[in-house]
């Protein structure tokens, strides 16, 4: 799975995904991340607040990786996204 991600919805929607694909509830990642569900619930949900950490642990757990890269030419303006 290789998707942009720009926004805190986004990034929550792609690990949302990852997770029901590999046929998990939001309570058994919790477990594997010793987090509350309802963490990962504010996680998929783009809530503010989530720490780093939690994003990289969850990551992790669902086999997947962060790459920073400079920012696509298409997209514009930062503040054009707002």
């Amino acid at each position: 799975m290789e998707q942009i991600v720009r926004t805190s919805k986004q990034l929550g929607a792609g690990i949302r995904r990852r997770r029901r694909s590999a046929g998990l509830s939001q309570a058994e990642l919790g477990a594997r991340t010793n987090l509350r569900q309802a963490t990962i619930s504010a996680l998929e949900k783009g809530e503010p607040g989530t720490q780093l950490r939690t994003v990289i642990d969850v990551m992790t757990a669902l086999g997947l990786e962060m790459v920073v890269r400079d920012r696509s030419k298409a997209a514009g303006k930062i503040e054009d996204l707002f």
